[in-house]
């Protein structure tokens, strides 16, 4: 990629449960890219965009064909499986922002990659866990499926466990959170998102 290209990042918000704190966490996490990255790295500063699945709210798999075999979003059949083609297609690389349900990812984010497979095929992908125990089930099976649509995944998975029982119940409520400034419950995860990050620029840059 051109040292002039400024890539294009999507952060993918993987959960559609309500009440929830994904969107939440999604905003702590760019806020540390936003803020930290453009200091600290030696790649050019990416544009970052925000995919809701709670939005786009994509049915069940129903397509009749293999996504492995469609060639251009106009041969999908269904008008949702076409704008979902198109809008992953803007991206250059993604952030998964991932919670763990029941020792595995949420349905939503595995519906979504399935619907497709050029799309994301090659790409850097970046994934971001949080849970009781920092969701790493989830984010291992995860990396497993996103290697399957033959993505380049960084190393580094940063893993954000809820510190105590009752930030787990305010998270369980989809209530405010404690993740902003230096007080902030997350804040030693910091240099952990920012490795994971660096991580996925190089991988960026290697296309």
């Amino acid at each position: 990629m051109s040292s002039l290209t400024l890539p294009s990042i999507a952060v993918i918000l993987c959960s559609s449960r309500q009440p929830r704190v994904c969107p939440q966490i999604g905003a702590f996490v760019t806020e540390i890219i936003e803020n930290r990255i453009p200091s600290i790295s030696t790649h050019p500063h990416p544009k970052l965009h925000l995919i809701d699945l709670a939005a786009w709210n994509l049915p069940l798999f129903d397509e009749p064909g293999i996504p492995s075999q469609v060639s251009s979003h106009s041969e999908y059949s269904q008008p949702h499986t076409r704008a979902w083609s198109l809008e992953i297609q803007k991206y250059s690389a993604f952030i998964f922002i991932l919670p763990q349900y029941n020792w595995g990812y949420p349905a939503v984010i595995k519906n979504a990659i399935d619907y497709l497979y050029h799309e994301w095929h090659g790409k850097p992908a970046m994934i971001v866990s949080y849970g009781g125990h920092g969701g790493v089930k989830a984010a291992g099976q995860l990396r497993q499926v996103l290697q399957g649509v033959r993505m380049n995944v960084a190393e580094t998975m940063p893993a954000l466990s809820f510190p105590s029982k009752q930030t787990l119940l305010q998270a369980t409520k989809g209530e405010e959170l404690p993740l902003l400034g230096e007080e902030g419950i997350w804040d030693s995860e910091r240099e952990v998102v920012c490795k994971a990050f660096e991580e996925l620029l190089t991988l960026v840059s290697q296309k």
